[in-house]
């Protein structure tokens, strides 16, 4: 099921949000401070293009510079991606069918405005149990 659900994603709305995740990590990769962002960026889209069976899980000891990044992370693309990922949402959960999609999409809000600190994991690894 997770495959069917992939595909489907990949489809209808993976392959964009993606190409935003790989525009905003191109960009952040322009100056040599903000390519931990660029990095977080290109991990972004990796999920995006392929989300069910797995999760995003916050790392306990990221630190203040985590906090800082996720703060400038905002105010430069984070906020751009995460109304990418709730307009998607919306449109995929008008149908009967789409809403699974449009809940994964609900889903990587989160780490679309917080990508510092967090890890994408299998959701049957034991790192997810802690999530």
């Amino acid at each position: 099921m997770r495959t069917i659900l992939n595909v489907i994603w990949l489809i209808l709305c993976g392959i964009w949000l993606a190409i935003g995740y790989v525009l905003a990590g191109i960009v952040c990769f322009i100056l040599i401070i903000t390519i931990p962002f660029g990095i977080a960026s290109f991990r972004m889209a990796n999920y995006a293009l392929w989300p069910f069976g797995r999760t995003v899980v916050r790392k306990p000891g990221a630190g203040a510079m985590s906090l800082i990044g996720n703060i400038i992370w905002i105010v430069v693309a984070g906020w751009w991606l995460a109304i990418a990922h709730i307009t998607a949402g919306i449109l995929m959960c008008i149908t009967i069918i789409g809403i699974p999609l449009g809940i994964a999409s609900f889903k990587m809000v989160p780490i679309s405005l917080l990508p510092l600190g967090a890890e994408i994991v299998p959701s049957d690894s034991p790192e997810a149990a802690y999530r």
